[in-house]
């Protein structure tokens, strides 16, 4: 009998140093000066500087990018699908006011491929770099029998910090506040399997399929990387006076996740005609014959991120938004 070695079982222990070869150099280059320590070790380090905090909380979230993977893998393209993990990540916990300081990523495949992970890594990296957070550790794991070969999932966690006067939690927010909204760049990462399904099985397109309406592929409209809010809205939240509350438009839509910040007896009232729903939106929408609620439901059609402020404030708001080269609008009211 043939003598079985863990890579006979299908775990390649080479693959995953030569893994870390690769990613070492982009790591580090998302290393702040709070990083202590080097990448590989048993955990990682991040030193606070409470000489920038008064009364600091710290602030945490875990999220994926679900089966936008799935679409990554049909484009061969696997760079944008880590930028949209630290991006999603980072509007988390942004929304509650927090500032990101590190993330920690989980990696899990049939099969590594030491490419395609260099290029996840690399969308980390660059991720990470924008929002001035650090990428100081992760996990990889080959996990032949669950995964098929060339299949793979993301999660990531990151952790922020805000300033205990400052948290954005709700508690602030009013009857009468207006929604002022931030444009999405696309799906971002929710609603994919219904997308996959309409896109790929009902109307038989495909990742390359050339749109004149779109002005791109399939593939790249869907595989738009996830926006990250911090830069256009962290001037903002310096001054509490102007921001009430925020959400972060992600699997539930505009109404289920302004929800999530109102108290009992509030409802959010959207002006549905405010934005032009963007086209990747209304070819799903006409290829599958989807309802305008189901649509509501499952994608953010066009808006990522929702700012609850006073009415008195709201030009103010506007300004100070524009300045960073964003598009905001009036999008509806908290009643």
């Amino acid at each position: 009998m043939e003598n079985i070695s863990y890579k006979s079982a299908g775990v390649d222990i080479e693959a995953g140093e030569e893994s870390v070869k690769r990613i070492k150099t982009h790591v580090k280059k998302t290393f702040t000066k709070g990083v202590l320590g080097e990448i590989g070790l048993f955990g990682g380090f991040f030193e606070l500087d409470l000489a920038k905090w008064k009364q600091p909380v710290l602030t945490s979230s875990v999220d994926g990018v679900g089966t936008k993977i799935k679409v990554a893998l049909m484009a061969q393209k696997f760079d944008t699908v880590g930028q949209d993990l630290v991006n999603h990540c980072t509007n988390d916990i942004l929304v509650c006011g927090a500032y990101p300081l590190y993330f920690l990523d989980y990696f899990a495949t049939g099969k590594l491929s030491p490419e395609m992970f260099e290029q996840v890594i690399l969308g980390f990296s660059k991720a990470c770099i924008e929002n001035e957070c650090a990428l100081i550790g992760g996990e990889t794991a080959e996990m032949p029998g669950i995964y098929a070969n060339e299949d793979f999932d993301l999660a990531g966690t990151i952790v922020g910090c805000v300033e205990k006067s400052k948290i954005i939690d709700g508690t602030k927010v009013h009857k009468g506040d207006v929604l002022i909204a931030l444009p999405s760049t696309g799906l971002h990462t929710n609603g994919y399997s219904l997308a996959r399904k309409v896109l790929f099985e009902v109307a038989k397109l495909d990742v390359s399929t050339y749109d004149d309406e779109l002005g791109t592929t399939i593939g790249d409209a869907l595989l738009a990387v996830h926006k990250s809010y911090l830069n256009p809205i962290k001037n903002l939240l310096d001054n509490t006076d102007y921001v009430n509350g925020l959400s972060h438009v992600t699997g539930g839509g505009i109404i289920g996740n302004t929800n999530r910040i109102l108290r009992e007896g509030m409802t959010v009232e959207m002006d549905w005609s405010s934005w032009k729903v963007p086209p990747i939106f209304t070819m799903i929408q006409k290829l599958g014959k989807i309802s305008d609620e189901e649509m509501r439901k499952a994608f953010n059609i066009g808006i990522g991120l929702l700012i609850a402020v006073k009415e008195e404030n709201v030009d103010s708001v506007l300004a100070e938004l524009k300045k960073s080269g964003e598009s905001p609008f009036v999008a509806g009211r908290i009643n």
